[in-house]
């Protein structure tokens, strides 16, 4: 995306409503947000775009990082950019940079949105063998998460929730080991999140909650209850939830426990204990998006109302937790 998450199986199990819908005390229908602009989100998923590919050592990586960081420093406190360097499944060392922006960054009380900005180098699952090896750019897998974090702290920044707000775009995540070197290994993938998870860009860093976006811009947007977040984080899953419920969104977030994938939120999760959901496009057909890991992963695979549709609910439960101070 994160960004982009590794699928477990094709096989995965599906059980549908199998989980206690809490009671609604919220009317999410009433709870004020700022209004999302999904043609702006768009054109940030364009702009990330016109970089090219945004892996590590290619031309707009450095390029893009600069273009995210420079825009979030007109709408937050401060940014920070973590720079690492990692090791890939290959043997190749590469560097990488987090980036952090925030709202109100001395308030002890925070949340965390997060997506992954870099895309991935090889296309293995493209239905075309020859382009096994070729670069993606990576609009959905990658650059829809940062648009719609873009363009959420964009609106908030003039109305903003009652609690800190850390904006995380996290690299190297998209970068695991292929389909075709014929073997496989977890901890290949999300370097840029297992690095933040050890070396926080703050000291003794928490958050009341986290949100990653991965894959939310997909135009059959869907939603469900992975089991990951469902471990750790499963009253707020459950919350965000009940919130497209009220909302009629139903049919986008669907009531469905779903296996685990390995996402941005693990590392999060198992090492900061910062009760993080995904909220990552989950197909029934047995693949994230039609366009998951293939070079057809390009601006025509992102919808404007499927940006806005996630990024509303997610503001809904957001306000509706800390509403902004009168």
């Amino acid at each position: 995306m994160l960004a982009v998450a590794v699928l477990a199986s094709c096989n995965r199990e599906r059980r549908s409503g199998n989980t206690p819908v809490p009671v609604v005390t919220v009317d999410y229908n009433k709870v004020a947000v700022p209004e999302f602009n999904a043609d702006s989100a768009y054109g940030f998923v364009a702009s990330q775009l016109s970089f090219g590919y945004r892996h590590p050592g290619a031309a707009g990586h450095d390029k893009c990082a600069a273009y995210i960081a420079s825009n979030m420093q007109r709408w937050c406190d401060t940014v920070v950019v973590q720079n690492f360097t990692t090791t890939l499944w290959d043997g190749q060392k590469v560097s990488g940079k987090n980036i952090v922006a925030s709202f109100d960054p001395q308030r002890d009380k925070r949340i965390l949105l997060a997506a992954h900005w870099d895309s991935r180098q090889w296309a293995d699952h493209d239905i075309d063998t020859n382009n096994w090896r070729k670069p993606l750019l990576g609009a959905n897998d990658g650059a829809s998460g940062v648009a719609v974090l873009m363009e959420m702290a964009r609106v908030m920044t003039a109305k903003r929730p009652d609690v800190g707000v850390d904006f995380i775009f996290f690299d190297i995540e998209d970068q695991g080991i292929p389909e075709w070197a014929g073997r496989y290994e977890d901890n290949t993938w999300c370097k840029g999140s297992q690095y933040w998870a050890q070396n926080p860009h703050r000291m003794f860093y928490t958050a009341q909650y986290g949100i990653l976006f991965d894959m939310v811009g997909t135009s059959h947007p869907r939603f469900t209850k992975e089991e990951i977040s469902m471990s750790f984080a499963q009253g707020l899953m459950n919350k965000m939830w009940s919130c497209a419920s009220a909302l009629g969104l139903g049919n986008v977030f669907v009531d469905e426990l779903s296996s685990a994938i390995l996402d941005d939120h693990l590392y999060i999760n198992q090492i900061l204990r910062i009760p993080t959901i995904d909220l990552v496009q989950n197909s029934p057909d047995c693949s994230f998006y039609d366009h998951w890991h293939t070079v057809g992963d390009n601006l025509e695979a992102v919808d404007r109302n499927s940006l806005n549709t996630v990024a509303t609910v997610s503001m809904k439960v957001i306000y509706s937790d800390f509403p902004v101070k009168d």
